[in-house]
Order: structure tokens, then C-alpha cells, then sequence
């Protein structure tokens, strides 16, 4: 018997449990992955939490990588044996996991399972946000919030291939080291400076193309009032909470600017999109354009432990469960 990580009630991490765990037979689509890594990301905690609601129990993650062990009826483009990863499909955090044929991805050669399971995610996530949400131009100046967490390093990485500007924010000293070495021109201590003043003096008074803030509460304020007129606000997470009930006529005095809350399942709708952004994303990765920093390994029976740290800001890069 499998085991996985079950929540069956939502809570604080300490609702998650190791269980045995059977996800069964494929079903015709369907096959079975023998799970090596997993991704973490904040997506998983909302689920946790309840914030994001999920018919309980239910296994927790969304991403990963490992090897096809059982191939369902009706599945022509897998078999035993191949190195897959995906995406947005609930249950990573196991032994052994379910996925449609259609939601798979092959991992390349010269990427390796816990590279794939790191980067899916938030690479994809990255990789809409600057050729998506927003296509990224030659001269734009972009401000990256969390810059030293996963989705950061890569967003900085995707919008200095872009030919972007970047500002970055982030807490200590060693967060700001990583975020300039992937490319950050300039990277503000928000524990010590204000960023919006900075990023103010940094555009001469002008504002950035665009913030991409995956932060919320704490930060969502400060991100409208760091944006040039008919500026983007990108809100794609909210680590410190959910922002607050909000007025759009306040958009018109500070610049008529343009807020969105995308989510990556709507820019991976379908199979051909997809394959676009997880092909790309696989190929820089192999290629060595595109570096993943996992900076913390936790085992299977840690996923709690990965929780907490995610949680209480004591991670840099990407977190991987080793299954």
C-alpha cells in the first residue's frame, strides 16, 4: 500500500497526516505515476487552510514529477517507464498518483525529476505573467515582489530574457544576494526601506510598467501606488492574506491603472497552450538558460514541516518533497 499526505480537515499544518493511500487502477485516460518529487507551493496552504474550499479528505499538492508505472486503457501517447511531470493536478503530494494522459508532460533529457517538479509550476506561472498577462517589451521596468521565493527568481530570470528593467523586493540580506544573481538590477529590504518610495526615486517619479505581487494584503497598496499611470498590477497570490474589499474608482486618481488576479489554470485551458508553456519552460531549464534554485528538501513525512517554513518565510527558491 501507497502512502500520501491527507487532509481531512482544514487547519494549520498540523492537520496533515501520512496515510496509506490507494489511488487504484487507471481509468481509460488515466495512468498511474510512482511519485519522486513533489512541488511546494502556496497554492497547497489555501487548500489546507480552507481558503481555497476542496471536498474533504483529499491528498494535498499540485504539482510533480516521477515515472508511468501503470498505463490505463485508451492512453496512446505513454508507457511504462516514460519520465513525466505535470501541473495543476491535485494529489502530488503521494507515492503514487493518477493523471489524466492529457494533463502530462514527457520531462526532457537533461532535466531531472526534482527539476521538473520544481519549475512546472511556477515556472509556467512565470512564464504567462510576462508573456500573458502582459507581453513583455524591450525598456519595461517591472517590480517583483517575494524575489528570492520560486515564482521570483524565475520571473526575474524571464523578464531580464525579455529585456526588462527589474526591481525586486524581499526581507534579508542573503534573499537580496540571490534575487540580484538572478538578474535583479536593483532589490529593496522592504523591512527597511519603504518600496514604494524607492521604486519612485529608482523611475525618477514615474512608476513601473508593472508590479507583479503574489504577496496581497501587506503589499497590494503599496503595489498600486509604485505603478506609472495605465500601469498593471498583476495579483497573482496572497501569502499575507487576501486583500481587502477594494474601491476600482480609486484606480482612476492614481493613473487609471489596470488591475488582474490571474491564475495559471486559465493560461494552460488547453492541451496546445500547455505544451506550449511547459515545453518552453523544460526546454530553457535543459538548455541551461533558465537556472531553479530548490533551496529546501523536505521527505514525504516532512510535508508539514515544508508547511510551516513555507509559511513562515524561512524559505528561499523553490521547496521540493523528496517521495
Amino acid at each position: 500500500m501507497s502512502q500520501a499526505i491527507v487532509v481531512r480537515e482544514t487547519g494549520s499544518a498540523a492537520v496533515m497526516k501520512l496515510e496509506e493511500h490507494d489511488p487504484g487502477p487507471p481509468a481509460s485516460g488515466q495512468v498511474r505515476v510512482r511519485v519522486m518529487a513533489a512541488g511546494v507551493n502556496f497554492i497547497d496552504v489555501y487548500f489546507r487552510t480552507g481558503l481555497y474550499p476542496s471536498p474533504l479528505p483529499f491528498v494535498l499538492g499540485r504539482e510533480g514529477a516521477g515515472v508511468v508505472d501503470v498505463v490505463g486503457p485508451d492512453v496512446s501517447g505513454l508507457q511504462v517507464g516514460d519520465r513525466v511531470c505535470w501541473a495543476m493536478v491535485p494529489g502530488a503530494y503521494a507515492e503514487a498518483v493518477l493523471i489524466p494522459e492529457s494533463q502530462i508532460i514527457k520531462i526532457p533529457d537533461g532535466v531531472s525529476e526534482e527539476q521538473a517538479a520544481a519549475v512546472m509550476l511556477q515556472g509556467m506561472t512565470a512564464h504567462y505573467l510576462v508573456h500573458g498577462t502582459r507581453t513583455t517589451r524591450a525598456g519595461d521596468t517591472a517590480l517583483v515582489h517575494a524575489a528570492a521565493g520560486g515564482v521570483g527568481l524565475l520571473l526575474i530570470q524571464m523578464l531580464k530574457q525579455a529585456g526588462a528593467t527589474v526591481f525586486g523586493t524581499c526581507s534579508t540580506e542573503e534573499k537580496a544576494a540571490l534575487a540580484q544573481e538572478a538578474g535583479a538590477d536593483k532589490v529593496i529590504n522592504y523591512t527597511t526601506t519603504d518600496f514604494t518610495d524607492e521604486v519612485q526615486k529608482l523611475t525618477n517619479g514615474r512608476g513601473v510598467d508593472v508590479v507583479y505581487d503574489s504577496v496581497g494584503q501587506s503589499t497590494f497598496d503599496g503595489s498600486l501606488r509604485s505603478l506609472r499611470p495605465r500601469g498593471l498590477l498583476a495579483l497573482f497570490g496572497q501569502s499575507s492574506g487576501p486583500v481587502s474589499p477594494f474601491d476600482l474608482g480609486q484606480l482612476n486618481p492614481l493613473g487609471s491603472l489596470f488591475v488582474t488576479r490571474p491564475s495559471l489554470v486559465h493560461y494552460i485551458r488547453d492541451r496546445a497552450e500547455l505544451e506550449l508553456r511547459a515545453h518552453t519552460v523544460l526546454e530553457l531549464v535543459s538548455s541551461k538558460k533558465l537556472e531553479v534554485r530548490i533551496g529546501n528538501r523536505f521527505p514525504l513525512a516532512e510535508a508539514a514541516e515544508a508547511h510551516r517554513a513555507l509559511e513562515g518565510r524561512r524559505t528561499v527558491g523553490k521547496v521540493v518533497l523528496n517521495v
